[in-house]
């Protein structure tokens, strides 16, 4: 099979163009040419399509090979440059070759023409892979350090708006009802769940969430999540569905993917001022070697594809390659935090796949979301059941680093009836409960903390007494593999910024659970 090769013709010579042609087919190229004579063609035509190769004359009557080096330098200074002259001396072919030609040829001896073509162009394709793989390295260690950057600020933000969130709750329920001041202080609960939802996005971005993951087939969570959506999009974008039959499961957390398939729609009615088409679709893949060799995120295997397309107004390169910083946006001021393409990637590489975006200007964007497939059954989503706040009479150890959200803490469970001891620090809250372990029926207590962590905390607790009951809070952590081992023992992880609600429910299903050995 003849490989095609698209070949730039710097020669002022039909003939002599031609038989380089000829050298090239016989030598197994499907040759698509353009020759030119002048600077000025040379341009043009540059500006009209990529090319493989260049190959020159030295000596032309309107431009010498040296010019055309210099112009194909300034343009793209890897691809591969040869010239073929009848009047190339050699030290004149060593000077050009310093000034970025790969090789020379004499026009009276072409055999080694097709070697030195299939030289240059595994070189250029080296050359090419090479600084694609420094670039991909280059953006993981930008990630990475924003991803700690992110994870660091949302953990602090999570204290402070937990803090807040306890106090307005609190100040909500004990305002006279229908007063102004309680309607300050919904007001208040409302804007520090919206500030909760941001530092969520930063979590993702920085893979620092703790997955609820379950197996769950994408047609059917595509299927939930448009029920929705098609109501905040609008009448004026045409939504199509392309589910794959049979297609595969894939270990993932749903509220998660769902968030990943929002954004992107989302992203996309944005793209469509004017309404447009939207193709959400979904399918099961094979990546081989090959594909890696090109994607450079790829990994082989068995995937599962969910791809969103819109036919709106497109990015350019630049763009593209920005578009999952955190903050980066195009909107105009007010019409988004920028966080929204962070938080998809972000997400899927914690669930170990990888996304892809192809755009043009003026030709809309497709996003293609590879998650590793699966095998077994789509296993649904349970509604948790909405229960009134219950309370109780026992004793709880509270430990967090957070003045704020610790008295925070203390003033709901006391509300509900428990009694409370504080501690700031694992080590602090280790002695209090070897002090007192017998009168202490649960241990709330963060994660990160300093001196001792949480989880190592609980393990020096569990030693004094194994049957020790205990939930974990986090706004981030750094510990995710240890977390995720205590979670598959069964215990509580209760996530930051938690709500009067939320924790009257885990605090009281831990303590009414039957005690279990989890310290090994």
């Amino acid at each position: 099979m003849s490989v095609p090769l698209h070949l730039l013709l710097a020669e002022d010579s039909a003939e002599d163009g031609d038989l380089i042609v000829r050298e090239l087919r016989r030598g197994g190229y499907d040759v698509e040419f353009e020759r030119v004579e002048t600077a000025e063609q040379l341009v043009k035509a540059f500006e009209a399509k990529q090319w493989d190769l260049i190959i020159s004359d030295f000596s032309m009557p309107h431009f010498s090979g040296v010019d055309a080096l210099a112009l194909v330098r300034k343009k793209h200074p890897d691809l591969p440059f040869i010239f073929v002259s009848g009047t190339m001396g050699e030290e004149t072919a060593v000077a050009a070759m310093r000034n970025g030609a790969q090789d020379y040829l004499m026009k009276g001896s072409l055999r080694r023409l097709v070697p030195a073509v299939q030289r240059e162009l595994r070189d250029a394709e080296e050359r090419t892979s090479r600084k694609r793989l420094e670039q991909h390295v280059q953006q993981l260690q930008k990630f990475e350090a924003i991803g700690r950057l992110a994870g660091g600020i949302a953990h602090d933000f999570n204290n402070m708006i937990g803090a807040i969130m306890g106090w307005a709750e609190m100040g909500f329920d004990e305002a006279p009802a229908g007063s102004r001041l309680q309607e300050r202080f919904r007001k208040v609960r409302e804007q520090s769940q919206r500030a909760a939802k941001l530092t969520g996005q930063l979590l993702a971005f920085g893979r620092r969430q703790i997955l609820q993951a379950r197996k769950i087939n994408l047609n059917i969570l595509v299927q939930e999540e448009m029920s929705f959506l098609e109501k905040v999009i609008g009448a004026d974008v045409e939504i199509r569905v392309h589910a794959a039959e049979h297609l595969r499961v894939t270990e993932a957390d749903p509220t998660q993917i769902g968030q990943v398939l929002m954004n992107l729609c989302l992203n996309a009615r944005d793209a469509m001022p004017q309404g447009g088409q939207l193709i959400i679709e979904t399918q099961n893949v094979e990546i081989d070697q090959e594909y890696c060799r090109t994607h450079i995120y790829g990994r082989p295997g068995s995937y599962v594809l969910l791809s969103v397309s819109d036919n709106g107004t497109g990015m350019d390169a630049a763009t593209l390659e920005r578009i999952f910083e955190p903050f980066f946006t195009t909107k105009e001021m007010g019409r988004g935090t920028g966080l929204g393409l962070a938080t998809v990637y972000g997400i899927v590489k914690q669930h170990g796949g990888f996304v892809y975006v192809y755009s043009e200007p003026g030709k809309g964007t497709c996003f293609r979301i590879y998650l590793k497939a699966d095998a077994g059954v789509h296993e649904p989503r349970e509604a948790p059941p909405q229960k009134k706040p219950a309370g109780g009479h026992e004793t709880i150890l509270v430990v967090d680093d957070h003045d704020g959200l610790r008295d925070s803490a203390r003033e709901m469970l006391e509300a509900l009836g428990y009694r409370t001891v504080l501690a700031a620090d694992g080590s602090e809250a280790v002695e209090l409960f070897e002090a007192k372990a017998d009168l202490i029926d649960l241990v709330l207590m963060d994660v990160v903390m300093p001196k001792v962590s949480g989880p190592d905390a609980y393990a020096k607790m569990a030693a004094r007494r194994p049957d020790a009951k205990v939930i974990f809070t986090t706004g981030y952590t750094s510990e995710a593999a240890s977390l995720i081992s205590l979670m598959e023992k069964g215990m509580e992880v209760l996530q930051k910024p938690y709500n009067f609600a939320s924790l009257s429910q885990v605090v009281r299903n831990t303590l009414d659970r039957k005690p279990q050995n989890v310290s090994n």
